[in-house]
């Protein structure tokens, strides 16, 4: 029988995935972010924004899916983090408004800024938007300072409003928690280590490839000592879980190692996301014969993302925890919609398959054959 904790559960799940999915296709931004280190001269510098230009438009549209499907199935989520953090989410969107003016503009004759501007804006949204989706992720860990007020519907003031921000700064005050930054750099190198394996896989070129392989190991060493940080953080943090017997938010230390040793299929999923990753790089770099290093350490990053939302949202746990009043803190169960709402989605959720196959099926069409400086003077729609 379809309950509505069924379904509640099932949209937390979905909503993981496309975050798992957005985080994967950060690779575009990660090797953007690096064009003016990898490629020496104007032939490379192409070479990489062509490759990177087959799939941008996969991440902005993952992203405008990911908001969508949170802002449909978790309203207040929706309402008290994009109302109220809203100038964190303002610089992610203008990040990626930047990379999708960029990549139409750059080659067009007359253009204001000239290709070199442009692609300037590319690495800036290379290192902005990993960075500060990381921070927002971080989030759904370390908290924020908002108020719930669910009686303000119905109290004297009849107030639409139920959430506030309870600072002025709006989502800026992210920055003033060093434990959101080291996610967001843990994101960040993550992206950049994707992005080098992408290339590496996309990309055949005797001058540039060797460049690519040993940039990996540096972006690759430093990401591993950032997500080490990040993971001993996230095992030992306290978190918020809702007491179904007191119905009241309660705070349990070591919470998340906890969810973990409860639900050992979502540990399993973790510890076998890790290990793709560090395969897939460590491959790479060992053995410079080895292109498919994208694979793997792709599949690892969407189960790592997975697990990681999944310990945050399921078993009670407060997936947005209040640091102004622990009772407004966010679960599943208090901030979805309505069941009616979560059942017509569903139904909805059942093409989503199909989305996905047409996804891998254009891509293995754009990929059939790896980019070169040949093929790509012969393209009548190059970046």
């Amino acid at each position: 029988m379809i309950t509505y904790s069924l379904l509640q559960h099932y949209w937390w799940f979905l909503v993981s995935l496309l975050a798992g999915l957005l985080v994967f296709l950060l690779f575009v931004q990660g090797a953007n972010s690096l064009i003016f280190v990898l490629g020496r001269n104007e032939a490379e510098q192409s070479l990489i924004v062509n490759s990177t230009g087959r799939k941008w438009e996969l991440t902005f549209t993952t992203l405008v899916t990911f908001g969508g499907a949170f802002f449909a199935s978790f309203p207040l989520f929706y309402s008290t983090s994009f109302g109220g953090a809203y100038w964190l989410w303002m610089l992610i969107l203008f990040s990626f408004i930047l990379q999708a003016v960029a990549y139409e503009f750059q080659s067009k004759p007359g253009n204001i800024a000239g290709r070199r501007g442009y692609r300037c804006a590319l690495v800036l949204n290379g290192m902005m938007g990993p960075l500060l989706l990381g921070m927002a992720v971080s989030t759904l860990l370390e908290g924020a300072d908002f108020v719930v007020e669910k009686g303000a519907l119905t109290g004297a003031n009849l107030s639409p409003v139920i959430s506030r921000w309870d600072n002025a700064w709006h989502g800026l005050d992210a920055f003033a928690n060093p434990w959101n930054i080291v996610a967001g750099l843990t994101i960040l190198f993550l992206a950049r280590t994707l992005g080098l394996l992408y290339l590496i896989n996309n990309i055949s070129d005797d001058t540039l490839r060797p460049r690519l392989q040993r940039r990996l190991r540096t972006e690759g060493v430093a990401f591993v000592a950032l997500f080490l940080t990040f993971a001993g953080r996230w095992l030992t943090k306290d978190g918020i879980f809702f007491n179904p017997e007191t119905a009241l938010m309660e705070v349990q230390s070591y919470h998340y190692a906890h969810n973990l040793m409860e639900m050992p299929a979502i540990a399993a999923m973790c510890l076998t996301g890790v290990a793709l990753v560090l395969f897939g790089w460590g491959k790479s770099v060992v053995c410079a014969q080895y292109h498919r290093g994208i694979w793997p350490a792709g599949i690892g990053t969407v189960l790592t993302v997975l697990s990681l939302l999944l310990t945050a949202g399921f078993n009670h746990t407060a997936y947005y925890p209040s640091t102004a009043d622990l009772q407004s803190s966010l679960t599943i169960a208090n901030s979805c919609s309505s069941e009616f709402t979560l059942r017509v989605m569903a139904v909805v959720s059942l093409l989503i398959p199909f989305v996905l196959a047409y996804i891998a099926y254009t891509w293995r069409v754009m990929d059939r054959r790896s980019l070169t400086k040949e093929e790509l003077e012969g393209e009548e729609h190059k970046y």
